[in-house]
């Protein structure tokens, strides 16, 4: 069985939960920096920008710090990272910091 791309996954989960998706933002951050996010989602008042990467690897605590600080610059908290596995210092920094990390494997089993 092929798994559909993490990306479709996302947006079919937002979707599903009444956010509005934008894909393929750029923003310019407080910093004068441009800064490039995959979605943005909003409902209502609530925003949040979204990082998807497409990796068989573990993300680390490095990709986590430079969304966050990339998610502040553009005047967004709570950002969220959608991948395959997390190391534990990621989910311990994101825990920390309220960034939501999220799997393929929980989405999938929340659409059912």
């Amino acid at each position: 069985m092929v798994k559909p791309p993490i990306v479709e996954v996302a947006n079919k989960y937002f979707r599903q939960k009444g956010y509005r998706i934008e894909k393929n933002v750029t923003l310019e951050g407080f910093s004068g920096l441009s800064r490039n996010f995959d979605l943005v989602i909003r409902k209502g008042k609530e925003k949040h920008v979204v990082v998807i990467k497409e990796w068989s690897r573990t993300v680390g605590v490095n990709m986590i710090i430079n969304m966050d600080k990339a998610s502040e610059d553009v005047g967004f908290s709570s950002p969220i990272m959608i991948s395959e596995k997390f190391s534990g210092h990621a989910k311990a920094y994101a825990n920390r910091r309220g960034i939501t990390l999220l799997t393929r494997r929980a989405i999938m089993w929340s659409l059912g």
